[in-house]
């Protein structure tokens, strides 16, 4: 059997996740991490991945990628990581507190509460050093979608759940709470929900397994959208290969919205939906826009904003309170004003 790996080595981002470890709780320590900060402006943004891109509560542009941490204040960028020695940065989250969490590839995440850096790696408790997501449930807890599973720190020790506990896979891309209190994994693997007591995991579509989930949202209605792939198989020549896929559950049934690839999902103020991902086995990254008017026809009307023609990726997705949309590259990042594109 034949696999295009090149192309699914591209839709995974080139990562490589590893073992996950034993389900645990550890009180994390921090008397020995603490590092001195200061913050460097400056006129250019990143010129590496951006990963991912967020927003604080007073409205600035916070932008992880492989280079640093950046905030962008609509005049100028602060670097707000250039005296952490960490290669590459995979999301940055400023908690309901106004601190700062920020996620890398390899070496854990930093705590940034305005004075000092904390770091919290598999010393302390963390499931990897490799985080891939950070994110905050209503309680206050922040989670970490890493390598080995996903991490929940109280503020106190950390609780990891892996597949012991029946999380679907231990590589976690993202994750996310639903109205109900429901949190939901999007994992190498399938899609699952924990209920707080038990994991449910989307096991079949159609009879076929779901493969690499990267993003996964509620939208205002209560339904769940998720991009992954589907292995299938050719009649001729009983080859195997990965189709990619945009899905929409309702609680009960899955609905195939298209057959483009989905890295990251954004429900904007008017309900659009935006996404980013390849278009095709072969083809381009694209950043997509669903509009709101059209999502439950049987062939949604999908506008493409923006497309990398040449190699390249397309990864976060924020919409900003002035409304504007702002994603990441393999170059940098973006904003889409509605009728401008600019990149920095």
């Amino acid at each position: 059997m034949k696999l295009h790996t090149h192309i699914y080595s591209l839709f995974l981002m080139i990562i490589f996740f590893t073992s996950c470890k034993e389900p645990n709780q550890i009180n994390a320590s921090k008397g020995n991490c603490k590092v001195e900060k200061r913050e460097i402006v400056t006129r250019f943004g990143p010129k590496r991945m951006v990963r991912n891109v967020r927003q604080d509560k007073n409205g600035n542009i916070l932008i992880a990628s492989f280079q640093d941490v950046f905030r962008y204040d609509g005049k100028m960028f602060t670097n707000l990581t250039s005296k952490i020695q960490s290669p590459s940065f995979w999301d940055v989250l400023e908690d309901r507190k106004g601190n700062l969490w920020f996620a890398t590839r390899d070496s854990g995440v930093y705590y940034y509460n305005k004075k000092s850096v904390q770091h919290f790696t598999t010393r302390e408790g963390l499931a990897s050093n490799q985080v891939a997501s950070i994110y905050e449930d209503r309680a206050g807890n922040i989670w970490f979608a890493t390598g080995g599973g996903a991490s929940r720190y109280d503020g106190k020790s950390f609780r990891n759940f892996t597949t012991r506990d029946g999380l679907s896979s231990n590589a976690v891309n993202s994750i996310m709470e639903d109205s109900t209190g429901k949190l939901w994994f999007a994992t190498r693997d399938e899609p699952c929900f924990y209920d707080g007591k038990k994991f449910t995991v989307f096991k079949k579509n159609n009879g076929k397994p779901f493969h690499n989930v990267w993003s996964i949202i509620e939208d205002r209605k209560g339904n769940i959208w998720f991009g992954g792939s589907i292995l299938k198989e050719r009649k001729k020549g009983n080859i195997l290969i990965l189709e990619f896929g945009f899905w929409r559950y309702d609680g009960n049934t899955y609905t195939k919205i298209s057959n483009r690839g989905t890295s990251i999902i954004l429900e904007d103020k008017e309900g659009n939906i935006w996404t980013t991902g390849t278009v095709g086995l072969n083809g381009y990254w694209a950043l997509t826009r669903y509009d709101q008017k059209t999502l439950y026809d049987k062939i949604p009307k999908a506008t493409e904003i923006f497309a990398l023609k040449e190699m390249g990726m397309l990864c976060g997705i924020l919409q900003a309170k002035d409304g504007s949309i702002w994603f990441g590259s393999m170059a940098g990042v973006y904003r889409y004003d509605g009728m401008t594109i600019t990149q920095f």
